[in-house]
């Protein structure tokens, strides 16, 4: 059973959601985190509650940018034990059909799931390959299976993200790249999209206002914990995969 403590973690998108309470579980087994998202102040009090734990730094930036990966790198190699790195980061803008989408958003979508997800490869897998051993992990989404109005540009985003993820794994064998799907969770992408406006919107607020009113949203805390199970046991089981929890 891989141990946690004393490893070193990249964790995106984590300000919130998902990703705050990887954040918050991954601590509390000792995991050193370097932590990003683009909003400082959210990020900085996500750090803050932490680091009674374990050391804990943090960047705020774009990840698609390569500053942002390259210090995101090497903030984790000063901490010493780089494991590699979760992620989470993604953007969904819930509501107008793919032709309606404003390039500036289709370019934010893409850009933060996919150029993100590169540039974190870009500058960590070398230090994890020569380590011998490490994880590379995507958050995807049951999006990237079908085709769905109103969040076209996120699906296929998350299609080439976790396209990237096997890709990883089978370019670098060493190392645990996968992606995970963590199902139906009650985050503000879930928020967004019942409120979603554009040509598709009307059919993207009954879907998941149905998922909020029948109650089949799963907490983010339950979504990280499924991971973290995943990263104790044995990631190298998941690795070239899509791990759907779901689906066990």
């Amino acid at each position: 059973m891989p141990v946690l403590k004393g490893k070193t973690l990249i964790i995106t998108g984590a300000s919130r959601g998902i990703g705050r309470e990887l954040a918050r579980s991954l601590s509390r087994l000792g995991a050193n985190l370097v932590l990003s998202a683009r909003g400082r102040q959210a990020l900085a009090q996500a750090a803050d509650e932490l680091k009674e734990y374990s050391s804990v730094l943090y960047h705020a930036g774009d990840i698609a940018q390569a500053d942002t990966a390259d210090k995101l790198v090497q903030l984790a190699l000063g901490l010493g034990g780089f494991y590699g790195f979760i992620h989470n980061a993604g953007v969904l803008h819930a509501g107008p059909l793919v032709w309606e989408l404003p390039e500036k958003h289709w370019r934010e979508i893409i850009d933060t799931s996919l150029s993100g997800g590169y540039q974190l490869a870009r500058y960590a897998m070398p230090h994890l390959v020569s380590g011998g051993s490490g994880v590379a992990v995507f958050v995807g989404s049951g999006a990237a299976e079908y085709n769905l109005p109103g969040i076209g540009a996120y699906a296929i985003a998350k299609a080439a993200e976790e396209h990237l993820a096997r890709q990883l794994a089978a370019e670098a064998p060493t190392v645990a790249s996968f992606a995970y799907r963590p199902g139906v969770v009650d985050t503000k992408m879930q928020e967004q999209a019942r409120h979603a406006e554009g040509g598709a919107a009307l059919q993207l607020q009954e879907i998941f206002g149905g998922y909020k009113e029948k109650g089949v949203l799963i907490s983010p805390q339950k979504a990280a914990d499924y991971l973290v199970r995943i990263l104790l046991a044995d990631p190298y089981r998941y690795s070239g995969k899509v791990y759907d929890w779901r689906k066990e």
